[in-house]
């Protein structure tokens, strides 16, 4: 008892120092008045978890069973989720100044909590009540309290024993992504180990071969590496160490198994379990190909509970459909605002273990988005605080993606029939700019009779939209970004052009300069004459209205959650669908059938010099 009064009376020292600051989107514990909590222990009242023990079969998730009670029951009680189990103030320095976070805050508060009466509603009649909740390996063990007073005026009731993984320091969450030449696969993770303590290292090979082992590097970063608050403040969580191993000279189309390793000092192995992924086809291979993208998910808990941010309920349905799809997808990109952690470093965490049997079979490639980067004075091209003083440290660390610096995130990538380039939005793109360069080389580049599918790539509408945000602006896409790029996209003959940010689904026409250049809607043939822009930012994160206005460049639109689906079958013939994360049926779909020589065909703004001579 003595230890747990020690801990709280800490937590809530911490708690009565906060101000409350206004969110982004609507999350309950931006209700929570920390800064009345009171400790308030109640000999009659219990909460209790078990198993203590958690992961006895390797498994990096695992459910808990809490019973508690309370002598005086009230349907405001709620149950709040702590880790590390024993807090400190000094992890604490300062509050946050951000509006887009909201105390209650990682280190003084609770990771989630549930009501009381959640599964148990005569709760308030009996005093006694049971919970089911998910709990992820994050490096640290948990404790749990029950509040009475309600959100806003919290007493700690009771606390409970403490929970923990088998082995908290465990290689957890594997991420794949493309190297930076076709052949190579890259494989992420996150442990406990430091280099002073372990070797990293991947145990790899094709399925039902001799197996060989890759080294791993690794980064971690600390409190001085974020720029601001809540990141640099109230949202640090150490973010224990990340390594990387480049899986090399991969035969193209194999299947192969591979295993995270770790050789402690002592001369002992710590191992994952076995996964397995598919090395990509051979540049310009004719084969089936098929390509998920979608921006803005973020993650949603599996139990129903309630977590900082609680506009991503979405999420669930998302990954759920692309683990159904799994069998159905060669790589997946995610183009921006991954998981909305705005700061609070233990939700990318908690997002990796949702997408760990997606992003450890295939390549899950990510850009940049406001979320990941935007902080003022930083270089971002936006001054706003949409980052949480992250500023782009967090998903250049826990996520590998091929680019020359990983600071400036743009990059591009092959696969198989597909050329893919990926823009950064946070970063200036304008003519004239590094990243402008960038765009160019990477559409010139491509050799489009081996690599006849142009892909682009970016979290920002730089195209085209009927998002509401975007038309008051009177620009219908981010300002400056058609005008800097169409004529790229125009000469080097983008066939289609895929965004987030606008959470909902968008189609328009092949269209340049706000004009439709072909009225087909369903069976493109031959010249396509423009790029099709595509709006797919409703991974899970909360709807975006669509103006009143309409435009006639835009085909379709659908107020709903969902993600794109390309397949190539060929070097003439491409399938587009998007299919909704609810039910995974098609809304929208299109086909492109045509020749080479429809790609070198000349078109507005995209004919090369002739001479007449002979």
């Amino acid at each position: 008892m003595r230890e747990w009064r020690l801990i709280f009376l800490s937590v809530l020292l911490i708690l009565a120092t906060l101000e409350e600051v206004v969110s982004h989107g609507d999350h309950p514990l931006s209700r929570i008045a920390v800064q009345k909590a009171t400790f308030a222990l109640n000999h009659q009242a219990y909460i209790k978890v078990f198993p203590t023990v958690l992961g006895s079969k390797g498994q990096n998730a695992d459910w808990v069973t809490v019973e508690f009670s309370s002598p005086n029951p009230s349907v405001d009680d709620w149950i709040g989720v702590f880790s590390p189990s024993n807090f400190s103030a000094s992890s604490c320095p300062a509050p946050a100044d951000n509006p887009w976070v909201s105390p209650p805050l990682l280190c003084s508060a609770p990771i989630k909590y549930q009501y009381a009466n959640y599964s148990t509603p005569k709760y308030r009649q009996t005093g006694k009540g049971s919970l089911k909740l998910q709990l992820i390996n994050q490096r640290s063990d948990f404790s749990l309290a029950l509040f009475s007073g309600g959100l806003l005026n919290p007493k700690v009731v009771a606390v409970s024993n403490k929970v923990s993984f088998s082995n908290p320091n465990a290689p957890v969450y594997p991420r794949l992504a493309q190297g930076k030449v076709w052949n190579e696969m890259t494989v992420t993770w996150t442990s406990g180990y430091g280099i002073a303590e372990a070797v990293p290292f991947v145990e790899w090979g094709p399925k039902g071969g001799v197996p060989t082992r890759s080294p791993a590097g690794t980064l971690t970063f600390d409190r001085k590496s974020m720029c601001g608050e809540p990141a640099r403040t109230v949202g640090w969580r150490d973010p224990g160490f990340i390594h990387t191993s480049f899986l090399k000279e991969l035969w193209p189309n194999t299947q192969y198994t591979y295993k995270l390793g770790h050789i402690l000092s002592n001369g002992t192995y710590v191992w994952s379990q076995e996964y397995k992924f598919r090395a990509p086809p051979y540049p310009g291979q004719n084969s089936l190909q098929r390509v998920v993208i979608f921006g803005d998910m973020g993650k949603a808990e599996a139990d129903g509970s309630n977590e900082y941010n609680n506009f991503e309920l979405a999420a669930l349905n998302t990954t759920k459909q692309l683990i159904r799809d799994l069998n159905d997808i060669d790589i997946i990109f995610h183009i921006g605002d991954i998981c909305y952690a705005n700061g609070y470093l233990s939700q990318w965490d908690q997002f990796t273990a949702q997408v760990e049997s997606i992003a450890s079979t295939v390549p899950y490639m990510i850009a940049s988005g406001n979320h990941e980067r935007d902080w003022p004075g930083t270089g971002s091209f936006y001054g706003n605080k949409d980052s949480g003083g992250e500023c782009g440290v967090l998903a250049e660390t826990m996520f590998y993606v091929p680019t020359e610096n990983r600071e400036k995130f743009w990059y591009s990538t092959d696969y198989g029939m597909f050329r893919f380039c990926v823009a950064d939005t946070e970063h200036d793109w304008r003519d004239g700019t590094e990243q402008y360069q960038f765009i160019e080389h990477c559409l010139a580049s491509v050799d489009r009779q081996k690599q006849p599918w142009l892909i682009f790539l970016a979290h920002r509408v730089l195209g085209y939209s009927s998002a509401t945000f975007y038309a008051n602006t009177g620009s219908f896409g981010e300002p400056m970004g058609r005008e800097s790029l169409q004529k790229l996209w125009q000469k080097y003959k983008v066939d289609i052009a895929i965004y987030g940010h606008a959470h909902h689904y968008e189609r328009t026409c092949p269209v340049y300069q706000n004009i439709c250049t072909n009225k087909e809607k369903q069976h493109y043939k031959g010249i396509l004459n423009g790029t099709i822009h595509v709006v797919a930012g409703g991974g899970g994160a909360g709807l975006a209205n669509f103006t009143t206005l309409n435009t006639q460049w835009s085909f379709f639109k659908d107020y709903d959650y969902g993600f794109v689906k390309l397949t190539a079958f060929d070097h003439s013939n491409l399938l587009f669908e998007y299919k909704k994360s609810s039910n995974g049926k098609v809304y929208d779909s299109f086909t492109i059938s045509r020749d080479y020589r429809d790609i070198l065909a000349c078109t507005v703004d995209s004919c090369p010099s002739m001479t007449l001579a002979s």
